[in-house]
């Protein structure tokens, strides 16, 4: 069974998620069904816990199924994920699996080094850059309940997908 992305206006999306504290089988279970939802999402990179209605701060990551070529870490299961350091500016095109549809230019640093947990509770740090550290910020935002038409310099630059015929 496929698991249920929620969408805007959900509340849940705009709620902080809670700190994981317990690493166990709960854990493994609820990041096996994001990285099921995210598979399932159509162009879906990421996707954190509070999409499914789960709140803890858990984001599933994987930059390899972009359509355009970045480099990446590969398949990242963060936990507690926290941005140290971010650099630069740039503007990128952002879409959401739970605000399906639309599509924006959004502001985002270039480069982040983040540090975050993995589902055994090991602590790690990367240093990201361009695409895959845009996905990590959209990750985290989703953590902090902020979603990226939020981040939007203005609502005229938010645009409707073009829908594509079966």
């Amino acid at each position: 069974m496929q698991p249920t992305i929620l969408t805007h206006p959900h509340p849940l999306l705009r709620q902080q998620a809670a700190a994981v504290t317990r690493f166990d089988d709960a854990l493994t279970t609820q990041i096996a069904q994001l990285q099921r939802a995210m598979l399932a999402g159509p162009g879906g990179v990421g996707i954190a816990a509070p999409q499914l209605g789960i709140s803890r701060r858990i984001v599933v990551i994987d930059c390899r199924r972009s359509q355009r070529p970045c480099h990446n870490h590969g398949l990242l299961v963060m936990i507690n994920p926290e941005i140290r350091d971010a650099q630069g500016e740039g503007l990128g095109r952002e879409g959401c699996l739970s605000v399906p549809d639309w599509v924006a230019t959004v502001p985002r640093a270039k480069r982040i080094c983040v540090h975050f947990q993995d589902q055994h509770g090991e602590a790690h740090e990367i240093h990201s850059r361009h695409f895959e550290a845009r996905v990590i910020q959209h990750e985290i935002d989703h953590l902090n309940g902020i979603l990226f038409i939020d981040r939007i310099l203005s609502r005229q630059a938010l645009i409707r997908r073009v829908q594509r015929s079966a």
